[in-house]
């Protein structure tokens, strides 16, 4: 990081409305962004991605919310060698109850934190089954949904449900060893 927390982006970051840009900007001035407007994302939009990914690299920085998680699939699809920075659901609340969940609450230092622990999609094959995810309670007990809270936290890779949780520690080639590891270290 460069002095008063300034880093220089030479990447491209997906957010998905001009209030993400607002509050990145705040804290990184220098930031480029391009805005989805929204989980519709258009082909217009996903054309833009797919062009500039070819000479820049590429930041998915969505919401950590179900219309957040649809965009970052679709901007994946068509960048598959985007980083992805994540902020939790906690980092991610509203001041105000009639907002919604995202990056634009994010204080700076979850920003800070989410963007400079980038993750990208693995081509290697994670040796995660689902019995093995099972076992380590990350799916049916009532506990689960806490523990996949707290374990999307140390892998800094975000939250999901337990589909959506499995799929992405797949996705980041995430090993069975690291798995056990991040589980026994929040327990």
């Amino acid at each position: 990081m460069e002095s008063n927390n300034q880093k220089q982006f030479n990447a491209v970051v997906v957010v998905e409305g001009r209030d993400d840009t607002k509050r990145l900007k705040q804290f990184f001035p220098g930031i480029e962004t391009i805005e989805t407007n929204g989980s519709e994302v258009s082909d217009q939009t996903l054309a833009e991605i797919k062009k500039l990914a070819k000479t820049r690299e590429i930041i998915i920085f969505t919401d950590p919310d179900y219309n957040g998680e649809r965009i970052r699939r679709l901007v994946t699809n068509a960048a598959p060698n985007a980083k992805q920075a994540f902020i939790t659901r906690k980092e991610g609340e509203p001041t105000k109850r009639e907002n919604s969940l995202g990056v634009e609450h994010a204080s700076k230092e979850a920003l800070v934190r989410a963007l400079g622990d980038l993750h990208e999609v693995q081509a290697v094959e994670s040796d995660i089954t689902k019995e093995k995810y099972d076992d380590l309670g990350l799916a049916v007990s009532p506990e689960a949904r806490l523990l996949r809270e707290k374990v999307g936290i140390k892998l800094g890779i975000g939250y999901g449900n337990s589909k959506q949780f499995l799929k992405r520690l797949k996705m980041f080639g995430i090993t069975y060893k690291e798995l056990k590891r991040a589980v026994e270290d929040v327990k």
